[in-house]
């Protein structure tokens, strides 16, 4: 079999079970791997460490599979890592209130690159490294052996793809064609989700159990303003937990469409909610200069770094967003606060939440750490895999 071969004292992540080995990590290559391709991983003085998937195009060059020297890294292989995901999910939801989750979740279910999510009877699935996309079709194989849904739609149309050396996919790959519009329930509400064209793969699942914080935290009567808004859960959750009055920002005209129609779909009125098509760090500078004030904010942006090389700028990002809420919040208010980029720290970015309430002249408490839902889970040996943060800060009040 083809190999690599490490340099000295870089075994240790290895050991430590941590699934990426970064090309400065390599000292050689043997057998001219192709993309994708399973290669064997020794150390510098040829101790064997474990089958990973080879990637020539990426910093990461080569991604764990296994670190047993009897598992063959076959059609098996996939099929039982996949199915014992599944079932894991279904251990984990004893009461089934939703009927969209994540099935795997990549490295954490060791399976890297590889993302499934399920809502109702339609798979959408996600191929993001050079490995996982060598083994599609055993994948897809698999999965339709099933026989548990309808369609199977795939959503590889992502950047991390480019830096595989991969093209952005998206399309039918088996079944019926998906409807426009998905309904799906959680937690007793209704959405509407677009697969095809919708953030992520559609919905923002990954924010299932936060939103049940939000809800329980909002005190009856606020006024709430809703930041990348998206297609209304944050709303929708503060509307049926007795919110006044919510502002919702949104970029997207078509997501804000969506918003609508998922507001008639769970009965609530229009006439509480200002939707606003616009840039959210010019609409939040506008509320400042017309001094404008809320009892609750939420900041749930997109992903401001893909790379470490993006960070600073994230940071600049994250800091101008939680200084002009911490400015726009009334003594006493609430900030719900999040970061989804995976190579910001829940520190750096606790941090930059802290400046940005000094800079805004606002002393305010954490009151709540929150993290993505517990079908993403965050493999011990791989922290890379807590991308979601969440902060909730409660601002100082000044009666008191």
């Amino acid at each position: 079999m083809k190999s690599i071969h490490l340099k000295p004292g870089r075994q240790k992540p290895v050991f430590r079970n941590h699934p990426w080995i970064f090309s400065s990590a390599i000292s050689e290559v043997r057998g001219d791997p192709e993309v994708g391709e399973t290669v064997e991983v020794f150390a510098s003085d040829s101790t064997w460490l474990g089958f990973g998937a080879f990637s020539p195009h990426s910093q990461i060059r080569t991604r764990i599979w296994s670190r047993d020297p009897d598992e063959n890294i076959d059609e098996n292989f996939f099929t039982n890592r996949i199915a014992s995901a599944i079932q894991f999910r279904k251990d984990l939801f004893k009461v089934n209130d939703t009927t969209a989750h994540r099935e795997v979740f990549a490295e954490s279910d060791g399976l890297p690159g590889l993302m499934i999510d399920r809502y109702n009877e339609v798979r959408v699935v996600q191929f993001l490294s050079a490995g996982a996309e060598r083994w599609k079709e055993t994948i897809l194989d698999f999965l339709i052996g099933r026989g548990d849904c309808k369609t199977i739609y795939e959503r590889s149309d992502v950047d991390i793809r480019e830096l595989e050396g991969l093209p952005k996919v998206s399309g039918l790959l088996w079944g019926e064609e998906p409807e426009d519009l998905i309904c799906i329930e959680e937690s007793g509400i209704r959405y509407y989700i677009d697969i095809r064209q919708g953030h992520k793969t559609g919905f923002y699942m990954d924010q299932r159990e936060n939103r049940l914080i939000f809800s329980e935290l909002l005190p009856e009567g606020s006024t709430v303003l809703d930041c990348f808004s998206y297609t209304g859960a944050f709303t929708i959750h503060a509307l049926q937990a007795g919110a006044q009055k919510v502002m919702a920002i949104d970029s997207s005209s078509s997501v804000l469409s969506i918003f609508e129609k998922n507001l008639s779909l769970n009965t609530l009125s229009k006439e509480r909610v200002d939707l606003i098509q616009g840039d959210v760090f010019s609409e939040l500078r506008s509320l400042r200069d017309q001094a404008r004030t809320f009892n609750v904010i939420v900041l749930d942006p997109p992903k401001f770094a893909s790379t470490p090389s993006q960070i600073h700028r994230a940071s600049r990002a994250y800091k101008d967003i939680n200084l002009l809420a911490f400015k726009l919040l009334k003594p006493g208010g609430l900030l719900f606060t999040f970061s989804c980029s995976g190579g910001l720290s829940a520190e750096l970015f606790q941090k930059i939440v802290a400046d940005a309430s000094l800079d805004a002249g606002r002393k305010a408490s954490i009151i709540r750490w929150m993290g993505q839902a517990f079908d993403h889970p965050v493999l011990l040996s791989f922290p890379e895999g807590r991308y979601l943060k969440g902060l909730v800060c409660k601002v100082e009040d000044q009666s008191s």
